[in-house]
């Protein structure tokens, strides 16, 4: 009798640390998602987007004022057409800037946007004018392989 009420409270208290766990999953999967009544929809074009990815943060100043909605590649300028839902409190000008951005040396990567100086703002449907693609990893270290191969070469004709 004493084993099995050892037993019963082992697996009570397992079950609780499996419940615990479960509702932080949910918690931590749902954090960040903006309320569908109080965004606003902009699209970029970027011609490179590296691993960007739908629900990637967008962030101006470090702090996140949206997410990437959805992520298409434009039939007719053959360029990848961002979406993004922006959090309604913030506004910025038509000026405004793009770009994606990496946590970190490897981290996850998001939109970074830098406001500019215009007094009208961009609104529902809006295309940011200034965009900056992604920097890939792969084809920095690429360029400096062959550009220290060129070097090698000239040496060699000397």
């Amino acid at each position: 009798m004493k084993r099995g009420m050892i037993d019963f409270w082992v697996g009570l208290f397992a079950l609780a640390g499996i419940a615990a766990l479960l509702f932080l999953a949910l918690k931590v999967s749902s954090q960040g998602s903006l309320p569908a009544g109080s965004t606003y929809q902009l699209t970029a074009n970027f011609e490179n987007i590296g691993g960007l990815k739908v629900r990637a943060p967008i962030k101006s100043a470090g702090v996140v004022v949206g997410r990437v909605s959805d992520i298409s590649l434009d039939p007719e300028r053959f360029v990848a057409k961002v979406t993004m839902d922006m959090d309604s409190r913030y506004h910025f000008s038509r000026d405004s800037s793009a770009e994606i951005l990496t946590s970190g040396l490897l981290g996850e990567q998001y939109i970074g946007i830098t406001s500019g100086a215009d007094e009208k703002v961009l609104t529902q449907g809006n295309t940011f004018k200034i965009t900056s693609s992604a920097i890939v990893l792969e084809q920095l270290i690429s360029r400096f392989l062959f550009s220290q191969a060129d070097k090698e070469k000239e040496k060699e004709q000397q």
